[in-house]
């Protein structure tokens, strides 16, 4: 006979499918409108790109003097972001932080959306894009722009192992539950990618030990990653660029955005799907504690760059520093120094003002300052005359900040197709937190009856039954998902 703890259990795992597969098996109108509106963007955005393609680069405000412009900002921003899954995720998942199981799944997607977006970005920027296989045929190997090409492709195919190998079980659970829900091809795409998977002890086991190394080996990448992508820019001896701790302040400056982007989907996901239950704020809590020490780092990084320079005023860093400060680039750069990195670093630090709207609210003022941040970077240092003569002009033009747009949309059309077709939040992993939190309660506040579940570890995991019943959801539409 089941005793009332197991079956509030029970009870308790079945509201967690029913809200997670809700989302995937019910498609409202709000839906259809965002994701239409989603559709409309990107194609404004192709549209604009097809112009460029016509026109060739003169459509854009770049020339010969700043050559570089929104797209190069775009992309190392989409970059910096796409550390807030697979290195954040990776760290906690070392570190074990129970509390992190929840968000992990929206952490993941981030990071291979944001590299699949950021990743178009230099093709964008090139003017010749047939052009484009020359850089693997004929690029040399000591040119900075080959190791960001090496570096990205291997960070883009390490973050979708790492994002799949969490979601075979889930996908497997989708598979079993959603049988006669979904359209037939949605299944069989679920079949594929579950892999045979019954969650058996060797295949956990197997699972376990892929994950561990895929969750060691990520951090280092995506270290890599940025610190690359820095180098880009390092290499260049150009006021501005000329530094040597441009690797550490790019990783600090993703980690930092990266983490603010979490907060931000996260806040979304839960209002949209309601998934307070699950997503709490504690984790609003616990990333604005890691987002407000990313950012004291940052500004520190901030402050040693441009005290150091500001120091020695070499002649070119001068005039450099004087348009930033107080010249035609003082606002984007303020806005981003205050707005940016100040300010949510002390909503987070001061007690009072430490809630879950007012977090939020700081994640996208870190977001909308670091990618600031990012044009301060690329145009002025550009802008800047080497030799007696003006400063360069840039002013984007439609076509780019039209596919700039659509590059946003293109990263929010992707993350909403994935929470359409996936779970949007681990199953599997919220499940086995559960009972984790079964194993380690204390002898003497154990529920009469209840038999401790044994704690699940990398090597010889337990894996919890599947039950073999199907769940169904009632269609809006009345004949099928969509």
């Amino acid at each position: 006979m089941q005793t009332t703890s197991h079956i509030e259990k029970i009870n308790r795992v079945e509201q967690l499918e029913a809200t997670v597969f809700r989302a995937m098996t019910r498609t409202s109108f709000l839906w259809y409108l965002w994701t239409g509106f989603l559709v409309a963007t990107v194609g404004l955005g192709a549209y604009a790109y097809v112009v460029q393609l016509r026109g060739g680069l003169a459509e854009t405000g770049m020339g010969d003097t700043v050559n570089w412009g929104l797209y190069i900002a775009n992309f190392v921003f989409f970059i910096g972001i796409s550390h807030a899954g697979t290195l954040i995720s990776a760290i906690l998942r070392v570190a074990q932080a129970e509390w992190r199981r929840p968000v992990t799944r929206m952490a993941e997607v981030i990071t291979a959306v944001a590299l699949m977006t950021g990743a178009l970005m230099p093709a964008i920027d090139l003017g010749r894009p047939d052009r484009l296989p020359n850089l693997l045929l004929y690029g040399q190997i000591s040119s900075p722009l080959i190791w960001d090409i090496l570096s990205i492709s291997t960070y883009l195919m390490g973050s979708l192992i790492y994002l799949y190998l969490p979601m075979i079980p889930d996908v497997a659970l989708a598979r079993d539950r959603l049988k006669n829900t979904v359209h037939r091809l949605r299944w069989k795409l679920y079949s594929l990618l579950a892999m045979g998977w019954q969650g058996t002890p060797e295949q956990e086991h197997r699972l376990q030990r892929a994950l561990g190394i895929m969750m060691i080996l990520i951090i280092p990448i995506a270290v890599s990653v940025h610190t690359v992508v820095s180098w880009i820019f390092a290499m260049t001896l150009r006021a501005g660029w000329n530094s040597t701790v441009f690797g550490p302040y790019f990783v600090v400056g993703a980690i930092f955005s990266g983490i603010a982007g979490i907060i931000t989907v996260m806040y979304i996901f839960r209002k949209v799907y309601r998934l307070e239950q699950y997503i709490m704020d504690k984790h609003f809590r616990y990333l604005g504690y890691l987002m407000m020490v990313m950012g004291a780092m940052y500004l520190y990084f901030t402050f040693s760059e441009y005290i150091t320079t500001g120091y020695k005023l070499a002649e070119g860093e001068k005039l450099l520093l004087q348009e930033l400060f107080l010249g035609r680039y003082a606002l984007p750069f303020w806005s981003f120094a205050i707005a940016g990195t100040v300010l949510p670093v002390l909503a987070v630090a001061l007690p009072w003002t430490r809630t879950v709207p007012i977090i939020v609210i700081a994640s996208v003022l870190v977001n909308v300052g670091m990618w600031l941040k990012r044009f301060v970077i690329v145009v002025p240092s550009l802008a800047l005359p080497l030799m007696p003569y003006d400063w360069g002009v840039y002013q984007p033009t439609w076509v780019e900040i039209s596919i700039t747009v659509g590059a946003f949309a293109w990263f929010g059309l992707l993350f909403t197709l994935f929470a359409k077709l996936f779970p949007i939040i681990s199953v599997c992993e919220v499940k086995e937190g559960w009972e984790r939190e079964t194993a380690t309660v204390p002898v003497h506040e154990a529920v009469p009856g209840r038999v401790p579940v044994p704690a699940r570890g990398l090597e010889g995991a337990v894996p919890s039954p599947v039950r073999s019943t199907t769940m169904h959801f009632t269609r809006t539409d009345g004949k099928g998902d969509v």
